[in-house]
């Protein structure tokens, strides 16, 4: 495997080190090992997939507060997707900066979150399929999320939203939770 760090630290590109001949390709994805060695948490406590079916779909964004905060390894497995995720780490110097990676099927590109951010993605075309990896199990309680067109976190989105949850549509603004958002982050 491949580990770019993004300007957010802790927060990976993962492409992947393709091993081909006449069949096509093989390549790992996953090695607890490789992982450890980057400083990342290999664990996985849950695995879950998402489709899409319409192009413009947006999901997020979503994170869970500590003592459940996740990480997230996230591949899209059909089609594509605009990922973004927010540093929400209070401590950090580069809190509420965001980045946003494309993740094509194609490519095999995948994205590690790391705990205490934000995450979201938008559908680049119908029948987007996306794979996560958790590396905590879902917690209801634990869970928060902001709004994916909150003028404050300036997050662009390439197409206009065609579906979003109600849910997610409902997020508060970070300008009326961020002293909570703050608190609860802490570790």
């Amino acid at each position: 495997m491949i580990f770019i760090e993004t300007k957010l630290k802790g927060a990976f590109i993962l492409d992947v080190d393709r091993r081909e001949d006449n069949r096509g390709f093989f390549a790992r994805v996953f090695c607890q090992r490789e992982f450890a060695m980057h400083g990342l948490k290999p664990l996985i406590a849950q695995a879950n997939v998402a489709f899409n079916k319409k192009k413009g779909t947006l999901r997020g964004m979503h994170f869970q507060f500590p003592p459940a905060a996740e990480t997230k390894l996230v591949r899209c497995t059909r089609g594509a997707i605009l990922d973004i995720i927010v540093d929400l780490r209070p401590e950090s110097p580069t809190y509420l900066d965001h980045v946003a990676v494309e993740l094509i099927a194609d490519n095999h590109r995948a994205l590690y979150i790391p705990e205490r951010f934000a995450h979201g993605y938008q559908a680049l075309e119908d029948g987007t399929e996306t794979s996560y990896q958790m590396g905590e199990f879902y917690t209801s309680e634990a869970e928060g999320g902001l709004r994916y067109n909150d003028p404050l976190l300036g997050l662009k989105w390439p197409l206009p939203v065609t579906e979003i949850s109600l849910k997610d549509d409902n997020w508060k603004l970070l300008a009326d939770v961020e002293p909570e958002l703050k608190r609860r982050m802490i570790v």
